[in-house]
């Protein structure tokens, strides 16, 4: 071996050494500049409102801005971050629609919403509700059952748009009530579909359970007949869940954060910290339950991938037994 072998062979070898000590050192000053955090809507949704919660509440974490790249269902703002560098300063306030069901609706989905991805934590659950116009005949959702069962030829009811979590919410009603002539009428987001709703031209809706939904129950402008959701809300604890009088009637948007996947672990693990510390302070809860939400106790992220991969089987029959096909 000549000189200039020894030295490369030396150099090689130090290198060896020195990069995962490097790269060691950089995950524990982690982070060490502004992290991105890409909500995949626009902004003012039930998404974008939990991701800016929990941006502000992790300022002892270090700085997190929240860049808004809407589009596709949530999958052009994903997709973003799932080809983005693994290194946690590119992060994705992700939700079930972004992660399971657009991904799903696509002949050529730009990511994988689980492979392609490294939760971190669920953080919250906006549950959907069976809401009807006051006109409607049914002071409980037996009472509805029983009415949809006898006149489904006269109704319809509004969602948020094809393949939301409100679409979904409304197909399951129907599959477990045994009511498939009920018509479903696509808007494009919650307030046009709420706006109808309380007019009277559409006598039903499966929205998610906002303040805005619970104002209007408590003012008679509509009558939420059940949550569906797997226990009552903390918001609305008189209000009964779907599961009392149909089981399985179990429908909502969680949303979390999740990293691209080959995060290395340790920074993974030192956001999911950082994030069970803000999920716990009552007033990050009080925050969301004052928006209809549900805070997420589970936020690990052993848990929130267990979820994300429960949420997918569950969900998969419900879209193909509604005819939804990919495009």
């Amino acid at each position: 071996m000549d000189r200039r072998d020894f030295i490369r062979g030396t150099g090689a070898g130090l290198a060896a050494q020195f990069l995962p000590a490097r790269s060691a050192r950089a995950q524990s000053k982690y982070p060490s500049s502004p992290v991105r955090l890409v909500v995949p809507y626009a902004p003012g949704g039930v998404v974008d409102a939990v991701a800016r919660i929990w941006a502000d509440r992790m300022k002892p974490f270090g700085t997190i801005v929240v860049e808004n790249q809407g589009g596709g269902g949530g999958t052009i703002g994903a997709g973003s971050v799932a080809h983005a560098k693994a290194d946690g300063y590119a992060l994705l306030f992700g939700d079930t629609s972004s992660q399971i069901i657009a991904p799903y609706l696509m002949l050529k989905p730009p990511y994988d919403g689980l492979k392609d991805f490294a939760p971190v934590s669920m953080i919250a659950t906006s549950a959907t509700a069976v809401v009807v116009h006051p006109s409607v005949p049914a002071a409980n959702l037996a009472e509805f059952v029983k009415y949809a069962q006898g006149n489904q030829a006269k109704l319809s009811y509004a969602s948020a748009g094809t393949g939301t979590v409100t679409h979904l919410a409304g197909e399951l009603f129907k599959q477990l009530a045994n009511t498939p002539g009920i018509l479903h009428v696509p808007y494009r987001g919650a307030g046009p579909g709420l706006i109808d709703l309380i007019a009277g031209v559409v006598p039903m809706m499966t929205p998610n359970v906002t303040s805005q939904v619970l104002d209007f129950h408590h003012a008679g402008s509509l009558r939420i007949l059940a949550v569906c959701a797997p226990a009552r809300l903390k918001a609305a604890p008189d209000i009964p869940t779907a599961g009392e009088t149909l089981s399985g009637l179990v429908a909502g948007l969680t949303c979390g954060v999740l990293a691209p996947a080959r995060t290395p672990q340790a920074i993974v693990d030192r956001l999911s910290d950082a994030t069970r510390a803000v999920v716990t302070q009552s007033e990050f809860e009080l925050a969301l339950q004052a928006s209809g939400l549900e805070v997420r106790l589970d936020a690990t992220p052993t848990g929130a991938q267990a979820f994300l991969v429960a949420e997918r089987q569950r969900l998969i029959p419900i879209i193909e037994k509604a005819g939804l096909q990919p495009q």
